[in-house]
């Protein structure tokens, strides 16, 4: 009983949740907030009144931006016991079948009709509509359904509902990503619970989102990004509780080849920080002397200069000691005449709060930038201990750059048989991929894909795909890792190749002699 209750909890939608609104094949992330304005689809409402129902809910938009769930309905098709024709060759399309006007539609409006309302009285009010097909009507009140109706539908985030999201409204933040695409990956990476997989994307944290949906909270997850952070809008939507971040880690891209090599330094305050001195050259940190050069002679006169202008700077430095005493004394009379006025103006005028302000607003920043920075330094050093193992379960690659040398680094970093899989938008250069990992060995079962989606129209008697569909979802290369001795592995190389072919010139030469006889 106590578990019915819980799942029943998780279901319901509470206040600061993210909820994706659904309205036809559009959809919209949003946050509940209270007292928030939402606009979705030219339309404005506040989600207050969607608190507590269970997701999937659908609701009416009331006046004032109210929501209120709505009531089930048998019968909600306005065509029954309505005429039907046989065909559609005697309707013409000439915009004056429809008596009702936009001012009468706009009055009923005003009157409190509702959507369901409104199309009713617009079947009503068309000459033509009982002269048309079942299906023509059907399609018919569908479109106005989609313009009159103000409902909007609430939906529990999740990662198919995202990509549909991303790849109708923004499919160049997901570098073209479809959402099957996205379950192959998954799929092809094994993702799984308890596992360690390492996640290289620029798809606004939507193939991130992803895989920690899949593992479900369990495991480690280490988002490899590039710039000066990691980019997770998508991740956000996801709505995570807060253990899923517990097993989230990131580390810079920058810094593989560093920590391949063993010379990444997780001790240091800034770790993003150039080092000063180690990229400078050796000449440049010590500037080396001038050596003399000349004759014997050369170095006597310059000898016999250099004591006369000791004499000379002597005397001028003797002469200017003398100035600077006297400047001196005349500045410290003028800084105690100065320390003397603050202290009067000081004792009218009472402290600056403003300047106190200032200066704790100062030192709050550089402490919270100190903070920063050990947060920073702490969550390289518990990516860089996890990645030093190398003993990672999978490996994910979808970005909008060249996946070639990313590859060729973050492989290295995968325990033998494990899977790997890299999208692109691209064939070409995961075609360089494959052909580099055939040419270096360690991979097996390397596979290059593309998947070819469709939708379909599902009804009666009217089966048949839709005539706008996507003409690409990407291309996928995907593989497993496997141990492999390189010393052998030279070796076979080299008994492979065959040996040349070798025309000894005394042959050649005889050759060349007899058949000159011969002639």
């Amino acid at each position: 009983m106590a578990d019915n209750v819980e799942e029943d909890s998780l279901d319901r939608i509470k206040g600061g949740d993210y909820v994706v609104l659904k309205r036809g094949d559009i959809f919209k992330a949003v946050q509940i907030q209270p007292k928030k304005k939402v606009i979705f689809e030219k339309q404005w409402f506040f989600l207050d009144n969607a608190v507590g129902q269970l997701h999937g809910s659908t609701f009416e938009i009331a006046s004032g931006g109210i929501l209120q769930p709505r009531k089930p309905k048998d019968t909600e098709s306005s065509t029954d016991a309505k005429e039907a024709g046989t065909d559609n060759r005697n309707i013409v399309d000439d915009g004056k079948s429809q008596t009702l006007t936009r001012d009468d539609i706009e009055n009923l409006k005003e009157k409190g009709l509702k959507g369901q309302e409104i199309i009713q009285q617009l079947v009503k009010n068309s000459s033509t509509f009982s002269g048309k097909t079942i299906y023509a009507q059907d399609k018919y009140i569908k479109k106005k359904k989609k313009k009159y109706e103000n409902t909007v539908t609430i939906l529990k985030p999740s990662c198919r509902i995202l990509a549909m999201m991303y790849h109708g409204r923004e499919p160049g933040k997901i570098c073209h990503l479809r959402y099957d695409m996205l379950a192959q990956m998954l799929t092809l990476a094994n993702i799984h619970a308890g596992s360690k997989v390492l996640v290289f994307e620029t798809c606004a944290g939507l193939v991130l989102g992803s895989v920690m949906e899949r593992m479900g909270g369990y495991g480690s997850v280490i988002q490899m990004y590039p710039g000066g952070g990691p980019v997770r809008a998508g991740v956000e939507s996801f709505g995570f509780p807060a253990h899923f971040h517990d097993m989230l880690h990131e580390f810079p891209i920058c810094h593989v080849n560093a920590l391949l090599a063993g010379t990444l330094d997780t001790t240091a305050k800034d770790p993003d920080a150039v080092p000063n001195q180690s990229n400078v050259p050796a000449e440049e940190q010590n500037p080396p002397k001038a050596e003399p050069t000349g004759s014997p002679e050369d170095t006597k006169t310059e000898d016999t200069k250099t004591e006369d202008t000791k004499t000379e700077d002597t005397k001028t430095e003797d002469t200017k000691t003398e100035d600077t005493k006297t400047e001196d004394t005349k500045t410290e009379d003028t800084k105690t005449e100065e320390i003397k006025m603050e202290t009067n103006s000081g004792a009218d005028d009472g402290y600056d709060p403003a300047k106190e302000e200032r200066e704790k607003r100062i030192e709050a920043k550089a402490q919270e930038k100190k903070v920063k920075q050990e947060e920073k330094r702490k969550k390289l050093a518990s990516a860089a201990a996890l990645l030093e193992g190398r003993n990672a379960d999978g490996l994910v690659i979808a970005s909008r750059f060249h996946p070639c040398p990313v590859l060729m680094g973050l492989i290295k970093f995968l325990s033998p048989s494990r899977p790997f899989v890299v999208y692109s938008q691209y064939k070409e250069p995961l075609i360089e991929c494959y052909t580099k990992l055939k040419e270096l060995g360690g991979t097996v079962n390397l596979r290059l894909a593309d998947t070819w989606l469709r939708h379909y129209q599902v009804l009666p008697n009217r089966t048949h795909p839709l005539l706008l569909m996507s003409g690409g979802g990407g291309y996928l290369l995907s593989g497993t890792t496997v141990a492999v001795d390189r010393s052998k592995r030279a070796v076979s190389q080299r008994a492979e190749e065959p040996a040349p072919k070798r025309l000894k010139v005394e042959d050649a030469d005889g050759q060349t002699n007899a058949d000159a006889s011969n002639l």
